[in-house]
């Protein structure tokens, strides 16, 4: 059937992704390609000292890219959407939702940007030997009730950014596993939060006497695939401002970016991982089994169907080598040249590879803010060489690189030296491995792994849950992970490295110069 005909009958999905930016709308056809998309770009404010988004920004900016997608449709299939065959949501993971029993906001939404919660943070990673970050929502909950805050007695249920969009739409306070566990800890056993550690977390609170539980108030938790209720007749009227949406369309659990990042790169199967790399950077791996100790520098989340998964999340990654490039650019025209910007990325990246493998000595730091992985509040870029290193082009572009993902092998090393994680395979995503081979080999030598970058992995998160609602109508009792490897990733095409042993050794080399370095950068910060 061709795409025309597949859209007017309603047997497409559609995936809609809160970024920090940007908001994006896939549709993908019964096979999982994209046939279409939407798109509004959107920026976080800062308002009292908190990083947030408004609710009326929330709503305009959904139904701006619904109306994007509608008429990007219109215009190449001539086609009015009436129908979809599911339909899924998900954002930016964690930050604070909370409402009372009549389902009105009571703050402001917090976004995982906020740094407000080291308190509660640390008190909650002490309580429950499990590493709680800042940006999680229990620890926005905890911090509230630390400060006394007024709307806190009144809550009535809590949940992320995803989960009120779901609700708002059909009705069911439910979040897919994957964004849960950035909410409170999952048991990867059940598919549920942690027992245990819910009892310990209400103790802490039971002085307060609420007249709720925290079991109370959390979503729901679904496993992907599993039925997340249908969207209703209002859920329609405010996605589609022109009445053209039928209710009734089946939704597929709510996630977080990291879940759909995991489907977008097909790794969601044990021992593999994946790495997202632009303005910030993470890396993911799932695991055969919880790690054996606490790591603040890692922290653990599950995959769309509650498998546990080790996460290191960096704050930089790209933006100092995009303030480089600009030097770079000026110099040019200033000499009369001017050069195309993705060409001059692809050059100097690619000259990276020319470098020495320990980038001759050259050290640099990307911090261009905190960077907790290493223990940094704040952070100050920083170049630092000696009269005996090779300052060359090559080697300079090649620490560069080595620079954007060094906070983040930090944690990888954790994971994989101390903790002795098998990974088999890397996949890669994101503006870092836009140039071939260049980001994708330097990755693999960071991790000592096989990296892969799809095709696919620039179509990024809203593929990913466009994906994950497609699994929900077509499953057939396949697991997720069977289901992307025979279907939707069968005939993907992809680009695998292994970088050399020297490469490994050489970025391994980089690393211990690196670690001594810290201390200038701690003094580069208080200057």
């Amino acid at each position: 059937m061709d795409i025309k005909n597949l859209i007017a009958e309603g047997k497409c999905a559609l995936g809609i992704e809160f970024g920090s930016t940007r908001i994006k709308a896939v549709l993908v056809d019964t096979e999982g390609n994209p046939v279409a998309s939407g798109g509004k770009e959107w920026e976080n404010s800062l308002v009292d000292g908190i990083w947030t988004y408004s609710e009326a920004e929330i709503w305009s900016g959904l139904q701006e890219c619904y109306a994007d997608l509608k008429k990007n449709v219109k215009d190449e299939y001539g086609v009015v959407i009436k129908s979809f065959a599911a339909i899924g949501f998900s954002a930016m993971m964690h930050g604070y939702l909370a409402f009372d029993k009549d389902d009105n906001l009571l703050v402001p939404f917090r976004t995982w940007r906020n740094t407000i919660t080291e308190e509660a943070a640390d008190k909650l990673t002490e309580a429950l030997n499990f590493n709680i970050p800042q940006r999680w929502s229990i620890s926005h909950l905890y911090q509230a009730i630390l400060n006394g805050e007024a709307h806190v007695p009144s809550i009535a249920h809590f949940t992320t950014l995803a989960g009120f969009v779901h609700f708002k739409l059909c009705g069911r306070k439910v979040l897919g596993v994957g964004d849960a566990s950035g909410m409170f800890p999952i048991d990867s056993k059940t598919g549920n939060y942690d027992e245990r550690m819910l009892g310990i977390a209400q103790q802490l609170i039971a002085d307060k006497n609420y007249s709720w539980t925290l079991k109370g108030i959390l979503p729901e938790v679904l496993s992907a695939g599993e039925d997340a209720g249908s969207l209703t007749v209002e859920g329609a009227k405010l996605l589609d401002v022109d009445g053209d949406l039928e209710a009734g369309i089946p939704m597929c659990p709510p996630e977080g970016d990291a879940g759909t990042g995991m489907v977008a790169t097909n790794s969601v199967a044990v021992e593999t991982g994946n790495i997202s790399a632009g303005t910030s950077v993470f890396a993911m791996v799932v695991l055969k089994e919880e790690m054996k100790k606490l790591h603040k520098e890692i922290d653990m989340v599950t995959t769309p169907t509650g498998d546990p998964v080790a996460m290191v999340h960096c704050n930089n990654c790209t933006s100092e080598i995009n303030a480089w490039v600009k030097i770079f650019d000026e110099f040019a025209k200033l000499m009369g040249t001017e050069f195309d910007r993705g060409a001059m990325f692809e050059k100097l990246y690619s000259v990276a590879l020319d470098g020495e493998a320990d980038c001759g000595g050259l050290v640099s730091y990307n911090y261009l803010s905190g960077e907790p992985v290493t223990g940094f509040i704040k952070g100050s870029p920083l170049f630092m060489r000696s009269a005996e290193d090779k300052f060359t082009l090559p080697n300079f572009m090649r620490m560069n690189l080595y620079s954007a993902l060094a906070a983040l092998k930090v944690g990888l090393d954790i994971l994989i030296k101390e903790e002795g994680v098998s990974v088999k395979k890397m996949f890669g995503h994101g503006g870092y491995f836009k140039t071939p081979k260049a980001g994708q080999t330097i990755a693999s030598a960071a991790c000592n792994s096989p990296v892969c970058v799809m095709e696919t992995a620039g179509e990024g998160g809203a593929w990913g849950i466009a994906v994950l609602a497609l699994y929900m109508a077509q499953k057939n009792g396949e697991t997720l992970s069977d289901y992307l490897n025979n279907k939707i990733f069968a005939s993907a095409k992809s680009v695998e490295i292994m970088a050399d042993k020297k490469d490994v050794d050489g970025f391994d080399k980089f690393m211990e110069k690196y670690v001594k370095g810290l201390a200038v950068e701690k003094a580069a910060t208080e200057i």
